[in-house]
């Protein structure tokens, strides 16, 4: 029967008129129509790799589609063949994230299909990855939308095509945590699953859980419980290797690499090419392959090639080195150029493809990245110049580094630590900041502060800061403390990394005007705190300390009673300097905390506590007749640690403090701090009046450059990892410290500007501020003065300071002459 125009024109006026009229729900407030899906048959928490898909018929191309998506582990979600999206965010079970997205922009008129890949990683999951079981969620917005609902007119394919590669500790042999690897059999895959032409008839329909689906805080029963991902999503481009730097078996030359001229590997050979990207990158590598029935393409990774002694050595080097590293495997099948893809991104410098052919030739038709990561705006830049030539080591940049070609006529290094620090910071921020990208992906306490910092300064941006924070509110178990890492499957405990989660809400206090979020914390802090304040023993200093005290991998003497590296002595039986004076740190921090939201009576006791620490610490740990702080009442040990800390804390009076720190800096017969606890060398340096001497301090990063790293190591030679963003500090420095910019006030409602310029003539910085931007350009005088100009924000004030002379700052550029 035929209906009226009319009809037609009438129902869609009043359709239309429903939905404008109708708010959509909210889902962080009601149970969810949708379900949870699975396949039917297959073990729900057993290694699995799944692939979903409906058709929906759309009367016209929307303006709005706008879906709410997650799963478990995770998903990458197709519309009509492109791919559009993936997650969820990492999170714990109790926190679940999701995923708004608006699929209209790839949305048509008619048939439109839906595909999800959907993978379970089992028990060879990264640790940074929780789970409750395999799962699939998509709920539609709006009465507009309902037709996305997951359910079981959704389609689902096992696919075998999928096994796991180990890639452990005992094969890497070291500490390595971030999952397996994927092997892929073309044979078995279902190629073209995405797109909306190919027949799903043998696919069967999706199974609901039988639990309804809720945000947090809704249902009787555990599992997901929804909360809004609260970070954008992750940046992607393609990029492609640089260099063919070696060849067994085979031929191939750079325009390969540049997606120009294809490869072949003849029949029955096995073929190895080792490729340089340069620098260290992370990114989704897609290889694309025909032909060579049976053919078995390995992929490694690695951040440096090893020795016969699996050192690594100078980076550039490959005479005498392998590649010890991750894997991925790809089986051909014969067929036309498909494409592998790894289910997560893999981190390499070198990638290696090992090709053994069976009775037909393979042939390599292309091979690029596709990087990923934070999206992270390089917004600060600094530049700086000496009247005395410095030779300099080349460093790559990349295509994720966007530094300006400032001149710099003095010592050039500094634009390459600048370079190879954001690089490093970038590669270390995705869903969460990571220690590592390649070895373990875990958000680190003690990592983490430090990579906030630079996320402030260089980006602007607080977003991952807020979120890690928050993912270690939700880590703290009844002990009081946060867990050290979180996300995380494994549970690991640093007493030290509770207190700078503290010290990371107030650095977070200092920078942003968020009270509301910054007092929801307070519970949690007060719960660390109370945990160190009950192990305070009779002597003033720490008792025995349970858990894993780790401070820094320092060379620790003395520490034989320590079960665990980084330890100093003193914390399994009580009686460290160290562990007594970050208390104290930490103490006076949530002091200032808890006074601006009118808890000072809880104030006035945490600072009370930490001046007894202190006072403790200087009478049974000062030795006069070094004039240094001991690591513990027997000085037998002494550290830049415990120095460092003493100044930070003012458990040395302020006079003192530079004569003190000076003696830390240059007495080698100290536990010296590596490039993790320099950040505190380098903030205590700046408390004393020392801040002239940071950039003489930055040797070790040029010794890093000079070994040809592209990125910060986690620790001096031999090190494991090439890339720890820990050592990026100096970026924030360079801002900090040498331009000297820094909040005057909580909130970053003023600023308050002192430049340690030391040897260099010149600076030029500027840095991104919550009302715009702050901006200096300072020149040293030949008679120790300061000539140059600062910008503020219209509504910023501040004072610059220079040798006790001080200028009022307002809004606006302003000359400065002192």
């Amino acid at each position: 029967m035929k209906r009226p125009l009319l009809f037609f024109f009438l129902f869609f006026v009043t359709q239309s008129a429903i939905f404008a009229q109708t708010p959509a729900p909210d889902w962080t407030n009601q149970y969810w129509t949708a379900r949870w899906i699975l396949h039917p048959t297959a073990p729900a928490r057993q290694y699995g790799v799944y692939h979903f898909r409906k058709a929906i018929e759309l009367s016209q191309k929307p303006t709005h589609f706008v879906i709410h998506i997650s799963a478990d582990n995770r998903y990458r979600l197709f519309v009509n063949g492109k791919s559009v999206a993936m997650g969820p965010a990492r999170s714990d079970t109790q926190n679940w994230n999701y995923e708004t997205l608006d699929l209209a922009p790839y949305l048509q008129a008619g048939r439109n299909v839906l595909a999800a890949q959907v993978w379970y990683m089992g028990e060879g999951a990264p640790f940074a990855q929780m789970s409750y079981q395999l799962g699939f969620l998509v709920q539609g917005d709006s009465e507009a939308e309902k037709i996305a609902n997951t359910d079981a007119s959704w389609k689902i394919f096992h696919n075998l095509a999928y096994s796991p590669v180990k890639n452990d500790i005992p094969k890497l042999k070291t500490y390595i945590v971030a999952g397996d690897g994927d092997r892929v059999d073309a044979a078995q895959y279902p190629w073209g699953w995405e797109q909306p032409n190919y027949d799903d008839k043998a696919w069967v329909a999706a199974k609901p859980l039988g639990f309804v689906t809720k945000p947090r805080g809704f249902g009787t029963d555990g599992n997901w419980a929804l909360v809004p991902r609260t970070i954008p999503m992750m940046e992607e481009k393609t990029i492609r290797l640089a260099t063919v730097r070696r060849s067994e078996n085979g031929k191939m030359d750079n325009a390969f690499l540049q997606g120009k001229s294809p490869t072949t590997v003849p029949a029955n050979t096995k073929a190895v090419f080792l490729l340089d990207q340069s620098h260290l990158i992370n990114a989704y590598p897609e290889l694309t392959v025909s032909q060579g029935k049976g053919a078995v393409v390995t992929l490694g990774y690695a951040e440096a090639l090893v020795d016969a002694k699996n050192q690594k050595g100078n980076r550039n080097e490959i005479q005498g080195r392998t590649l010890l590293g991750f894997d991925d495997q790809f089986v051909a099948d014969g067929s036309s150029k498909w494409t592998f893809r790894p289910l997560w991104f893999r981190t390499y410098r070198y990638l290696q493809l090992t090709v053994e052919t069976k009775d037909e030739p393979l042939i390599l038709e292309d091979l690029a990245g596709q990087f990923t990561g934070y999206p992270f705006e390089e917004k600060a830049r600094f530049s700086a110049s000496t009247s005395i030539p410095v030779t300099t080591t080349s460093v790559t940049t990349t295509s994720v580094t966007t530094m300006p070609d400032t001149s710099m006529p003095g010592d050039t290094t500094l634009r390459a630590i600048w370079n190879v620090g954001w690089r490093t910071a970038r590669l270390c921020a995705g869903e969460t900041y990571y220690d590592c990208p390649y070895y373990e992906q875990l958000q680190y306490t003690g990592d983490t502060r430090i990579q906030s910092m630079i996320s402030l300064y260089v980006a602007g941006d607080d977003r991952l800061m807020r979120k890690a924070i928050m993912d270690y509110d939700h880590s703290r178990f009844n002990d009081g403390l946060t867990q050290s890492r979180y996300p995380s499957a494994d549970f690991q405990v640093i007493p030290t990394f509770s207190l700078f989660w503290v010290c990371m809400i107030h650095d977070y206090w200092m920078n942003r005007q968020d009270d509301a979020f910054v007092k929801s914390m307070l519970p949690g802090i007060v719960s660390v705190l109370n945990w160190h304040e009950q192990r305070i023993a009779k002597t003033g200093l720490n008792g025995p300390l349970e858990w894993w005290n780790f401070v820094d991998w320092s060379k620790w003497q003395n520490a034989k009673d320590e079960t665990a590296g980084g330890v100093p002595a003193g914390a399994r039986k009580g009686g460290s300097s160290i562990l007594s004076l970050q208390q104290a740190y930490t103490y006076f921090r949530a002091g200032d905390l808890l006074a601006h939201y009118g808890k000072n009576e809880q104030a006035e006791h945490y600072r009370e506590l930490g001046r007894r620490l202190n006072k403790a610490v200087y009478a049974q740990c000062w030795d006069a007749g070094r004039g240094l702080f001991a690591d513990t009442p027997d000085k037998n040990t002494f550290s830049q640690h415990a120095n460092i800390l003493a100044v930070l804390t003012d458990a040395v009076p302020a006079a003192q403090q530079a004569a003190l720190l000076q003696k830390t800096m240059v007495d080698i017969s100290l536990t010296q701090a590596t490039f993790y606890f320099k950040f505190y060398l380098f903030e205590a340096m700046k408390k004393a009046g020392l801040g002239d001497q940071f950039v003489a301090q930055l040797k070790p990063w040029r010794d890093m450059l000079a070994m040809g790293l592209t990125t910060f190591a986690e620790n001096p030679e031999p090190t494991r990892s090439d890339c720890h963003a820990w050592s990026a500090s100096p970026l924030y420095e360079f801002l900090a410290t040498t331009c000297g910019i820094r909040p005057g006030e909580p909130g970053f409602r003023t600023v308050r500007i002192e430049p340690f310029l030391g040897d260099l003539t010149t600076v030029d910085g500027k840095m991104p501020h919550p009302l715009g931007e702050i901006a200096v350009q300072f020149q040293k005088t030949p008679v120790g003065g300061l000539t140059g100009s600062v910008t503020l924000p219209d509504n910023l004030t501040g004072t610059l300071r220079w040798k006790g002379k001080v200028m009022m700052l307002k809004g606006g550029k302003q000359t400065v002459s002192l």
